[in-house]
C-alpha cells in the first residue's frame, strides 16, 4: 500500500473515531492512537491484516468501558436481530441432530415445510443433493442450507419411518416467525399464566391476543412469567407495562452523560389495568425485564415473586459502521419509577460480573433470602403504599421463593447436559409417534395418563454408557421423578406445542405455584400489598 493512501486510511479512522466520541477522549490521546495506526500500517515488517487488527482494536476499547458495550462483526448482525425482529427467512422446521442424524421435531404452522407435507419425525438425509446424514454437522452447518433469501428454493430428501423410499420435497423459503410467548394458559379456574421469553418486535401484539384468549375462558387473575427472560427492546418493556398501569404514571426514565433524560409514561388504555397481578422473576430475568417487573413494583400494581433479577440497567444504542458491522454502545442508564437504578456494579471487570449468578449460588443467596444484604443508600419506597424496595442489583421480589435442587444430582446434570434425556425422549417419540396420537389424542388426556416406563428409563441408561457416563444408580434413582417429569415434558412439546411442554414442566416451577397459593389463599394477595 502506497504511503498515502496508508496515511489517507489512518486519517479516515481517526475522524470516525472523533466523531464518535467527540471531547471525552482528549486530543493528545486522539492523536496517540493516529499515531500507532500510521505506524503499523507504513512501517510493520510483514503484511498486516486491517480487518482483523481494527476489529481488536475496538474489542479492546469497548471491554474497558462496560460489560455491555459490544461489537459485532458483518456476518452477525442480521442473526443477532432475527430474536427480536420476530422472524427470519427460511422453511420452518425445528430440528435435532441426534447420532449425526438430523430429526425434524417440529414443523411451524403455516410455513413452507408444512405446506409441502414435511412431518415431524422425518430424518433429513439430503439437502440439495448433498448427503447430511452421518456427517459431522453441527447446527449452524444445517442453519446455512436450510435458510436463505425468501423466495429461493431448496430440495430434502428425507426418510420417514413408513415408507420403503426417500421422500423429495421441494421448499420455497419465506418468513417464518420467531415467538416470544412461550406459553399461555389457565393454570386454575380463574387464574391464566402467560410466559414471555424476551422482548422483541411482536411481543406485545403476542401478549395481547394470548391476554384475549385468556379473558374468553374466564380469567380474572394473571400471573406473569418473565422467568429466564434476558431482555430485548426498550420500547417493547414500556408497551408490555403500559397494559398494566393508568395513564400518565411513569413506567421508566433514562439518562446519560450525553443522553439528557428522557421519561416514558402509560399512555393508551392497557387490557388489564384494574385486577390482581403477579409477576416471576429469576436471577436470569434482566434489562426489559426489570423495567416491566420495576415499574409494576413501584407503583404497588404487583406482587413480585421468584428470586432477585440479574441487574442490568444499561441501556445500548446500535450504531452502524461502515462495513456492515454494528457497535452496541452503552449511552444511558435507566431507573425505575421511585428513582431506583438497578445495575449492578461492574467496576471489578467484566469475568467477575458474569460470575455473579455463580457467586450466589455460592453464598446460599439462591437458598436463603436472609443472604442478601443491601445497605440504606440504596433503599426506595413504592409510590402508593411506601413499601421498602432496593436499587443497585436488580428487582429484589416481594415474596421469595427459593431454588430447589432437593431432587437435583451430579447424574442427573450430566445427562441433561450431554443431551442424553433430550434424545432418549425424542427416540422413543420417533419410535412411537402414531401409537401415542391414537392414545392420547388430546393434550389432557396425555397428562393426565401417560408414564414415563422403565423401558424408556432403560433407554437412558444405556445411552449414558454409550457415551462412558459412568451410572451412578442411588443418583439416578434421587432424580428419577424429575428425569421422568422432564420426558414426559420433552415428548409433549414434540407432539404439540411449546405451550404443552411447559404446561407439564410447570408442575416443577415452585415460583409459579407459589404465585398460585397467593391467590387462592384467602387475603394473601391483599397482605402483601398493603401500606407500610
Amino acid at each position: 500500500m502506497p504511503f498515502m493512501k496508508k496515511t489517507f486510511v489512518a486519517l479516515a479512522i481517526l475522524l470516525s473515531i472523533n466523531s464518535l466520541f467527540s471531547q471525552e477522549i482528549s486530543v493528545t490521546q486522539q492523536r496517540k492512537l493516529m499515531q500507532t495506526i500510521t505506524a503499523i500500517s507504513n512501517l510493520y515488517v510483514d503484511t498486516i491484516n486491517d480487518k482483523k487488527i481494527v476489529e481488536a482494536s475496538i474489542k479492546g476499547m469497548l471491554k474497558d468501558l462496560d460489560p455491555h458495550s459490544t461489537y459485532t462483526p458483518a456476518d452477525e448482525v442480521q442473526r443477532m436481530h432475527e430474536p427480536l425482529e420476530g422472524s427470519f427467512e427460511g422453511i420452518g422446521v425445528q430440528f435435532q441432530i441426534l447420532e449425526d442424524t438430523i430429526n425434524v421435531v417440529q414443523t411451524i404452522s403455516g410455513c413452507p415445510a408444512e405446506k409441502v407435507g414435511v412431518l415431524p419425525g422425518d430424518k433429513i438425509i439430503y439437502i440439495d443433493n448433498e448427503l447430511v446424514a452421518g456427517v459431522k454437522f453441527q447446527n449452524s452447518d444445517v442453519f446455512k442450507r436450510l435458510r436463505g433469501k425468501r423466495g429461493t428454493e431448496v430440495t430434502i430428501k428425507v426418510k420417514r419411518n413408513s415408507e420403503k423410499e426417500l421422500l423429495e420435497f421441494k421448499i420455497v423459503r419465506d418468513k417464518i416467525p420467531i415467538y416470544s410467548v412461550d406459553a399461555s394458559y389457565m393454570a386454575d379456574k380463574n387464574i391464566g399464566y402467560i410466559k414471555v421469553n424476551s422482548f422483541g418486535s411482536t411481543t406485545t401484539d403476542e401478549f395481547k391476543e394470548a391476554f384475549k384468549k385468556l379473558k374468553k375462558q374466564g380469567m380474572k387473575d394473571l400471573i406473569l412469567s418473565l422467568q429466564g427472560n434476558g431482555g430485548g427492546y426498550l420500547i417493547t418493556a414500556i408497551g408490555l407495562a403500559d397494559e398494566f398501569l393508568d395513564d400518565n404514571k411513569l413506567i421508566v426514565y433514562t439518562q446519560g452523560l450525553h443522553q439528557p433524560r428522557t421519561d416514558a409514561d402509560a399512555s393508551s388504555k392497557g387490557d388489564f389495568e384494574k385486577g390482581r397481578l403477579i409477576v416471576l422473576v429469576d436471577e436470569y430475568s434482566a434489562s426489559a425485564s426489570e423495567i416491566v417487573s420495576g415499574a409494576l413494583q413501584d407503583w404497588d400494581r404487583a406482587v413480585i415473586v421468584g428470586r432477585r433479577t440479574f441487574g442490568k440497567g444499561l441501556v445500548q444504542r446500535e450504531l452502524n459502521l461502515a462495513d456492515g458491522s454494528a457497535l452496541r454502545l452503552t449511552v444511558a442508564r435507566y431507573y425505575t419509577p421511585s428513582g431506583r437504578c438497578i445495575q449492578r456494579p461492574y467496576k471489578d471487570g467484566t469475568e467477575k460480573y458474569y460470575k455473579d449468578v455463580l457467586n450466589r449460588y455460592s453464598n446460599g443467596e439462591l437458598m436463603n433470602k436472609d443472604s442478601i444484604h443491601f445497605p440504606d443508600s440504596l433503599k426506595y419506597t413504592t409510590k402508593i403504599l411506601n413499601r421498602t424496595v432496593y436499587g443497585g442489583g436488580g428487582i429484589m421480589p416481594d415474596v421469595f421463593v427459593p431454588i430447589d435442587t432437593t431432587e437435583y444430582s451430579d447424574f442427573h446434570r450430566s445427562l441433561v447436559a450431554k443431551g442424553i434425556v433430550n434424545r432418549v425422549s425424542l427416540q422413543y417419540l420417533n419410535n412411537n409417534r402414531e401409537a401415542l396420537k391414537a392414545a392420547y389424542p388430546t393434550f389432557e388426556k396425555y397428562n393426565s395418563n401417560f408414564e414415563v416406563n422403565e423401558e424408556i428409563l432403560n433407554n437412558l441408561i444405556k445411552e449414558a454408557e454409550k457415551e462412558k457416563l459412568k451410572v451412578d444408580t442411588t443418583q439416578f434413582e434421587h432424580s428419577k421423578r424429575l428425569i421422568k417429569q422432564q420426558i414426559k415434558a420433552i415428548i409433549a412439546g414434540d407432539i404439540w406445542q411449546t405451550n404443552e411442554f411447559y404446561r407439564v414442566i410447570d408442575a416443577e416451577n415452585e415460583s409459579l405455584q407459589k404465585a398460585l397459593e397467593i391467590l387462592k389463599t384467602p387475603n394473601a394477595y391483599e397482605n402483601i400489598l398493603k401500606k407500610e
